[in-house]
């Protein structure tokens, strides 16, 4: 047994896929009555962890514990059984029913036989109570607020489970009101003993509502720490690895006169998800965007290149008033885009590397205008050899290309536009030695060529490398625009760490 009990466990969790080993030697322990942060960027470990928690996933090696006892779970069910619940960012509900259905879905109370409707109905008005919430348990939980449903599903989760509630990015679609209203269900659930874990990307919300965090990193767990006399800076650092100290190497200098404006972007924004930002983008200068994972980074590169349309501020191209409703208006503007999910979102697995890079100049010269094949060689292996492509044969299908060759495919996609403005989102994560340093030198050739690049990277010392601005994102908001000897990793991460009162939305 344990010095120190806990409600639920992890000891020298291990897990491997294939030969990706996604969690190396963890260890987590929740006590009862606390809120317990779990943070970490992408491919740190966090959902694997969580799953082995929940019983979706089994760990290779290691053990969980209930109350301090090895427990296997072998499925969710059973981890409820364990009184586990886990409430996810994406409401697991059933909006066409009601909310008395939800509460009590695979549950409900029976007479006879049948279904107990008036039983039902009258105890999820005593369980909604509990929760503040007064509305009609006849209705349809569809029609109400996101925030709304997220409450009912705590309320699910405790009432089947009631020990351990799990939250994954639960306010990620709440604004700020309704986000304090979670924050007071939680400090409730904690006052009422339950043990919670709280995973998010705000680190405000963090501070705001939790006792200890847990820092994974790569697979690996970097610390777990009581919040009492720690700084958010303390934070960052851990989950970046970087010391605010280090100076390191500052961005591009350039004696070169700036060249002209091509973008100006005024009060351009999304409701619920970027803030309205100000930023001027001129010709041959490459703006890096740095910020935890959920920042907005990727959201604001999103609405840039019209893959999500802004609904406020206003936009010039070439000192021109220009709308971007669609991707079709961006590259008809001379953008490109490269996105973050390079598989969900890049490639056209089942395609050969030469449809792939030809796929976006052919939708631009439009199907009237087809490339015959001979042109379409004639590009791809141009691109090829410049990007150093490394495929047996230009017709194979890009899926069967690394991950570093696809990405220089998806570059060389765009490329072959003759774009004017180019967003790469973590261009060179997942990726070898060898494909990363070509990737940094064609940014660097690209800005030099007088193209106009923003560069998202989570890597600090990379983006400071070829960045001749760097903006900052946090809690959905440019927070920082850094030029000159402020390009350095220690002043990104004290911009990062700033606190801002008020819970973020």
């Amino acid at each position: 047994m344990p010095d120190e009990e806990f409600a639920l466990e992890a000891r020298g969790i291990i897990k491997i896929f294939g030969n990706h080993v996604a969690l190396d030697n963890v260890n987590f322990g929740l006590r009862a009555g606390e809120v317990h942060a779990l943070l970490g960027e992408n491919g740190a470990g966090k959902s694997t962890l969580i799953k082995i928690l929940t019983g979706a996933y089994q760990p290779t090696t290691g053990q969980v514990l209930a109350d301090g006892v090895p427990v296997a779970l072998d499925n969710p069910q059973q981890a409820q059984k364990y009184g586990i619940g886990t409430v996810y960012q994406e409401v697991n509900l059933l909006p066409n029913r009601s909310v008395a259905e939800n509460l009590f879905l695979g549950h409900q109370p029976t007479r006879f036989g049948f279904v107990d409707r008036r039983k039902m109905e009258r105890d999820s008005r005593e369980v909604l109570k509990r929760y503040g919430l007064d509305l009609d348990p006849s209705s349809e939980l569809g029609t109400h607020s996101v925030a709304v449903q997220q409450i009912v599903a705590i309320a699910r989760a405790v009432e089947l489970s009631g020990k351990v509630l799990i939250l994954d990015e639960p306010t990620a679609s709440l604004d700020r009101n309704e986000v304090e209203r979670l924050f007071e269900i939680i400090r409730d659930l904690k006052a009422r003993g339950l043990a919670i874990v709280f995973i998010t990307h705000f680190l405000d919300q963090v501070f705001a509502v939790s006792d200890r965090v847990t820092i994974l990193r790569n697979g690996k767990l970097i610390e777990t720490r009581d919040l009492t006399g720690t700084t958010r800076t303390d934070v960052v650092r851990l989950m970046l690895g970087k010391d605010v100290a280090f100076s390191g190497a500052t961005g591009v200098e350039d004696a070169r006169p700036m060249g002209e404006v091509l973008l100006d972007f005024r009060n351009y924004g999304k409701k619920r998800s970027v803030h309205p930002f100000n930023l001027t983008i001129h010709k041959g200068e490459v703006i890096g965007v740095a910020g935890l994972l959920g920042s907005g980074r990727t959201e604001m590169a999103r609405i840039m290149f019209g893959a999500d349309a802004a609904d406020e501020g206003t936009l010039d191209v070439s000192g021109k008033k220009a709308t971007i409703a669609r991707p079709t208006d961006a590259i008809a503007k001379g953008f490109g885009f490269c996105p973050e999910d390079r598989k969900a979102e890049g490639i056209f697995g089942d395609l050969s590397v030469r449809e792939n890079i030809v796929i976006a100049l052919q939708g631009k010269l439009g199907w009237f205008s087809a490339l015959n094949r001979d042109e379409q060689l004639e590009i791809a292996g141009r691109f090829g050899e410049s990007m150093d492509i490394r495929a047996a044969s230009l017709d194979m299908p890009i899926k069967l290309l690394s991950g570093g060759n696809q990405q220089k495919v998806i570059l060389s996609r765009w490329l072959a536009t003759d774009p004017a403005f180019l967003i790469l989102d973590e261009p060179t994560r997942g990726i070898d030695v060898g494909a990363h340093a070509e990737i940094v030198r064609t940014i660097n050739r690209l800005r030099d060529e007088g193209l106009a690049l923003v560069v998202i990277s989570s890597e600090l010392d990379e983006v400071v490398a070829y960045s001749t601005r760097i903006v900052v994102m946090r809690d959905r908001e440019m927070v920082a625009e850094l030029s000159g000897e402020n390009i350095n990793p220690g002043v990104i991460v004290q911009a990062i760490a700033n606190h801002r009162e008020g819970p973020a939305a």
